[in-house]
């Protein structure tokens, strides 16, 4: 896909980074040399780090040559004519007005049009002053067009993300701002929509009717690692539940859009979100691990890692039971989990189909079989695509098997991109559908303040389980249990 856009400018805070170097130049040089940006895209690095255009063009080609994206001499091409940067030391007005001159002299050599991106790959404590001083010397306006990119969190509660939305909107209009959930950038995340709008099969289906339950699973089999520091602070549930998680169950409970645009689409995320009952004290569960096995590796538990307090009651899991409460989806639980050190990697949704009402099948159901019933399980990672179980007789035999269509990503298409190279695609041609909107986001914190206010004590798990066993009781039917398929 070539797609022609207006040469730009993409200003970067905390360009020294771990996200710069693993995530955003990457993409972004996947981005101008498959193709997808036919026009100029011109980056200005800004962080503290006191260096010069030399280093930081040194610094960023050799992350792309440890990342095998390239061989030295394109690289250097590339680096040499598109890479600059700016060390700041403070968020002071003089160091921005600096930046303000350093952009102006960036787009008269490159001939650029005064269209503007800014990109906070920073700590969020540092996203209030930044923002702040960006609309103090007037960046948050320009002779082309401005855009300004917020990774999460997005604030760690509802009061303090109301505090950011209105500072955002004192300096930026909301169709400014792009605040980034990589997980939406995923493509069987994006392919929800079109799955579920695309297929009348299955939209028929997509209600109370049909439906038994809906599960999804974000698990990792890593511990904190390096972010233990942060993970303190914030847990499982605002690191992935407020946004990740609660993401994907907006997209398979929410109702067709009026048209497929960024309003439409957010417009009813919105509402299931809006929709949602509140949350009763049985209806959640938080876990963190203790020492145990992961694979063939034995690993310590959360409260001896590193930067860790000895006697913390940080969560590393949550479980939750939620009732979208509408017309659609009334009575059909939606359980949501996550965690850390659990038994493998993986980010799955499964949509428990109904059994039939009447069993006919008896004389085929023996002590090890029984109609099961079918389910559409959408893998998002590692392994992206769809399989849909189903039942079938065994040949020449008196009993039922379960089978599945299976379609994966990597089978069918080559050059899938990732995350972030698809939504920095769409910040670049001001496409807000896969990010969030600020209502979404006062929402999701208000959904889930009162168990913010007053969280639960952390029950143990053993690293490489699927979590503590108290999560089962949140199951509320005796024949269903979690699924990691």
């Amino acid at each position: 896909m070539k797609v022609s856009v207006e040469p730009h400018l993409f200003v970067i805070f905390g360009a020294t980074g771990d996200l710069m170097h693993r995530k955003l130049l990457p993409a972004l040089y996947r981005l101008v040399t498959g193709g997808h940006l036919t026009k100029k895209c011109v980056i200005l690095g800004v962080a503290r780090t006191d260096q010069d255009d030399a280093a930081f063009r040194q610094q960023a080609q050799q992350t792309l040559l440890d990342a095998g994206f390239l061989t030295e001499d394109t690289a250097n091409k590339w680096m040499q004519e598109n890479l600059h940067y700016l060390p700041m030391m403070t968020s002071s007005p003089d160091e921005f007005a600096a930046l303000a001159a350093k952009i102006e002299a960036v787009e008269r050599e490159h001939e650029l049009a005064g269209n503007r991106i800014f990109y906070l790959a920073l700590p969020p404590s540092a996203f209030p002053t930044t923002i702040e001083a960006l609309g103090s010397v007037g960046l948050n306006k320009s002779a082309g067009w401005t855009r300004l990119v917020i990774e999460k969190p997005f604030g760690r509660d509802l009061a303090s993300a109301r505090e950011l939305n209105n500072l955002v909107h004192h300096h930026f209009d909301e169709s400014q701002v792009y605040r980034i959930d990589h997980y939406l950038g995923k493509e069987t995340v994006q392919n929800l929509l079109f799955f579920r709008f695309a297929n009348v099969m299955f939209e028929s289906l997509w209600n109370r009717d049909r439906i038994h339950s809906v599960q999804i699973t974000v698990a990792e089999d890593l511990g904190v690692e390096h972010r233990a520091g942060y993970y303190e602070t914030a847990g499982a549930f605002r690191d992935m539940i407020q946004n990740h998680v609660t993401q994907l169950m907006t997209l398979v409970a929410m109702e067709p859009p009026v048209g497929f645009n960024a309003d439409d689409i957010r417009e009813e995320k919105v509402q299931v979100l809006r929709s949602i009952a509140p949350i009763k004290p049985g209806d959640f569960v938080f876990g963190q691990y203790a020492a145990g096995k992961v694979g063939p590796s034995a690993v310590i538990g959360y409260r001896d890692e590193e930067k860790v307090d000895p006697e913390s009651i940080t969560e590393t899991f949550v479980a939750l039971r939620l009732e979208v409460a509408n017309w659609r989806w009334q009575g059909v639980p939606f359980y949501i989990r996550t965690g850390k050190r659990l038994q493998r990697r993986v980010s799955q949704i499964v949509v428990n189909f109904r059994k039939p009402p009447v069993s006919l099948f008896r004389p085929f159901q023996g002590e090890d079989s029984s109609i099961h019933s079918n389910k559409l399980v959408i893998s998002i990672q590692p392994d992206e695509g769809f399989d849909l179980h189903f039942e079938v007789k065994a040949p020449g035999e008196t009993k039922v098997e379960t089978q599945r269509l299976r379609h994966r990503y990597s089978d069918t298409f080559t050059n899938i991109p990732d995350g972030y190279q698809t939504l920095l695609f769409d910040v670049i041609l001001g496409d807000q559908t896969l990010f969030v909107r600020a209502d979404e986001v006062e929402a999701s914190w208000k959904l889930y303040r009162p168990l913010l206010e007053n969280p639960p004590a952390p029950h143990p798990y053993w690293a490489g389980s699927w979590g503590p066993t108290e999560a089962e009781k949140l199951i509320v039917h005796s024949d269903d249990h979690w699924r990691v398929i």
